[in-house]
């Protein structure tokens, strides 16, 4: 059973699987081996650091297929995407944010607009701007992602329904083929996929995050600002973050306001990482993390995904 969707025909890729734009891990390496084992690779330009971006942009376009580059709507500016676009990528994601001020600038630049969604009002300024993709993530994803979201099963019909010809990824909760297979059924062209993708050889994650979303435990998993506070970042308050246990969400966890407020709790914690006492970086991890249970490479992500989701899609057929 072929996985042609309207996804794959409008990238040119063989399956309706994308490597989500992870900053910090998904790297070059990552992004060249999902687009070259027929997914899409889409590089995690996060903040848009130019030096990042120029070590890294060149180890995706050695794949010779098509690849993009996702940013933080919320972080960059147009200088980000300008850099960004000079590499010549197919596709620039977008998440998090106002999308307006760049959507313009990367159409006429030739390349695809894919903005990431947490609701329905995001989906429908998504269309207005015209969107060649549209994310639906839902609230089982890893690392950042609405507050008040929803479950990624409601959601995404949601969106397929309000966005009409607009093919349309599913993200959430997805870590192997019957996720994907599930993903195309609710009317979705594809999925976008994080986690399974953190725990693979090309991914730039460090060893100890990889081992963590091995042995974790989707049920282990916590939405919360807590170690955004903590760790002094940025990120707007209305997107927490999906991850495994850590000791400050135990010690913080319902007091995220005192925290704030506390400039010694935050140099507590800086003491703690640089100890080895607090964990350096939060494990992001979806909650479809119970089915990561190897360190494969990402080309045998892509293509056991693909082969699960053929089988399952056959199978409820015949049933």
């Amino acid at each position: 059973m072929a996985l042609s969707t309207a996804f794959t025909k409008m990238l040119g890729v063989r399956y309706p699987i994308a490597l989500a734009p992870m900053g910090g891990t998904a790297g070059g390496a990552l992004a060249a081996a999902v687009s070259r084992a027929g997914g899409f690779g889409i590089l995690g330009g996060a903040y848009g650091d130019p030096e990042w971006l120029a070590r890294e942009v060149p180890i995706a376009a050695e794949a010779e297929r098509p690849w993009g580059v996702g940013f933080l709507t919320w972080a960059i500016d147009l200088a980000a995407v300008e850099t960004a676009l000079g590499y010549g990528p197919r596709a620039v994601m977008l998440s998090f944010g106002d999308p307006s001020p760049y959507a313009e600038r990367i159409r006429r630049a030739g390349a695809l607009l894919i903005l990431q969604v947490t609701d329905l009002e995001e989906a429908g300024q998504a269309v207005d701007l015209g969107a060649d993709v549209i994310v639906a993530q839902g609230t089982e994803s890893g690392g950042h992602g609405a507050a008040r979201g929803r479950s990624t099963l409601p959601f995404v019909p949601a969106v397929v329904d309000l966005a009409g010809p607009v093919p349309v990824l599913a993200a959430g909760g997805i870590a192997d083929g019957r996720g994907v297979a599930a993903a195309l059924v609710l009317g979705a062209a594809g999925a976008l996929i994080g986690t399974r993708f953190q725990a693979t050889t090309e991914s730039l994650a460090d060893p100890s995050i990889t081992e963590s979303i091995i042995a974790g435990r989707g049920q282990d998993t916590e939405l919360s600002t807590v170690l955004d506070i903590a760790r002094g970042s940025s990120w707007p308050s209305k997107y927490p973050a999906r991850t495994l246990g850590h000791p400050y969400l135990d010690r913080w966890r319902g007091r995220e306001a005192e925290l704030a407020a506390d400039p010694g709790a935050r140099q507590a914690y800086e003491a703690g990482v640089a100890r080895g006492a607090v964990p350096p970086q939060p494990v992001w991890a979806g909650e479809a993390v119970d089915l990561i249970t190897d360190l494969p490479s990402a080309e045998t992500v892509v293509t056991t995904m693909a082969t699960q989701a053929q089988e399952a899609l056959a199978r409820a057929g015949r049933d």
